[in-house]
């Protein structure tokens, strides 16, 4: 898990969102509303996806405006790495926000995951999560 992780508020232009994932070299940003709670993440994906290929200019567009409003997937720190591999591999995603009493306090990637997984657990989770993910 990578600790300490910041969420963009969800009245963030994208253009910041973009920047700042810049700064951190990450393709991924927590996105929390005004009451500090995790309210989905924005990719790097869909920054381009739903705002720039459509001719939005990111500065004029915020991270909410982007966020499906779908189900949030995240685990508590306690989470066993098979509960992990089983929910990243069932909703076909990469990284799983990690929340203590409601608060962000991390992010499980893949490759956070592939690490801890026996070597013949490695490739079933490439294959699963990245095959035909969104």
């Amino acid at each position: 898990m990578h600790s300490g992780c910041e969420c963009m508020n969800i009245n963030e232009n994208l253009a910041t969102v973009a920047r700042r994932m810049a700064e951190l070299d990450i393709g991924a940003m927590p996105v929390c509303g005004d009451d500090n709670r995790l309210k989905g993440m924005v990719t790097d994906r869909d920054i381009v996806v739903k705002a720039v290929a459509q001719g939005k200019d990111p500065a004029q567009v915020k991270a909410g405006d982007i966020l499906d409003g779908g189900t949030v997937w995240w685990v508590d720190p306690g989470t066993d790495v098979e509960e992990v591999l089983h929910e990243m591999a069932e909703h076909r995603i990469r990284r799983l926000p990690v929340l203590e009493n409601e608060e962000l306090v991390g992010i499980i990637s893949q490759p956070d995951l592939a690490a801890k997984l026996p070597k013949d657990k490695i490739g079933e989770l490439v294959e699963t999560i990245s095959g035909s993910s969104h």
